[in-house]
């Protein structure tokens, strides 16, 4: 029996943590909130969802964050790489994911790791949706305003093994709108992303207001 999303099943994510948190002065990924740290966050909504499997990529100080996530390491369902080039940008990151799972799954989602806001409800909605469609792209937006995490389909892995620099897969999705599914969701913070220190103010006043 043929079902929607018959072609997209199983469906990876890729978790990107491999940067060097240049602008934000400290280990970024190990930064505290709450009772976690931002890709512990992260990490926790990837578990909570519907994702078949979780590859988390390391690079830059990899042993450290990797000591800080070892309750993680024990769900079947993780697996972490070590990006030796990810000094080349989050393209390298990408590609090191991908060539994980690229000839076992169909699909895959990539996720920011410094999205610590992100939840699993979020990345199960973009999943049940792009799953349903025929397209082979799928990006969340909020009232206009297109964020991440974002999937695709196996036949655009090629061009993602190819994207090079700091950009991502951005220029993918603009090049080809007609492929694109653009789910609206109601979740403005899961689009937070920290990058410098100053995004901190924003964050934890956020995650206050999600604790309440």
């Amino acid at each position: 029996m043929e079902y929607p999303g018959k072609d997209k099943r199983p469906t990876a994510g890729i978790i990107l943590a491999a940067g060097m948190s240049a602008r934000f002065g400290s280990l970024k990924p190990l930064f505290k909130v709450g009772n976690g740290t931002i890709l512990s966050m992260v990490i926790n909504a990837a578990v909570k969802s519907d994702l078949d499997r979780i590859v988390l990529v390391l690079g830059y100080r990899s042993d450290e964050i990797i000591a800080s996530i070892g309750h993680h390491l024990h769900d079947p369902r993780l697996r972490t790489v070590i990006n030796p080039r990810y000094r080349d940008g989050m393209s390298s990151s990408i590609q090191r994911g991908l060539a994980e799972i690229m000839d076992e799954f169909p699909s895959v989602m990539i996720i920011m790791g410094d999205h610590p806001l992100v939840d699993s409800a979020t990345i199960n909605t973009l999943l049940d949706q792009f799953r349903a469609s025929d397209k082979d792209i799928c990006v969340p937006a909020h009232k206009g305003t297109r964020g991440l995490p974002v999937c695709f389909g196996k036949r655009f892995f090629a061009d993602i093994m190819k994207i090079t620099g700091d950009i991502g897969a951005k220029e993918i999705i603009q090049k080809i709108p007609e492929h694109v599914l653009t789910v609206e969701i109601d979740n403005p913070d899961c689009f937070l992303d920290v990058d410098d220190i100053s995004d901190m103010a924003a964050l934890l006043s956020r995650f206050q207001k999600v604790k309440v």
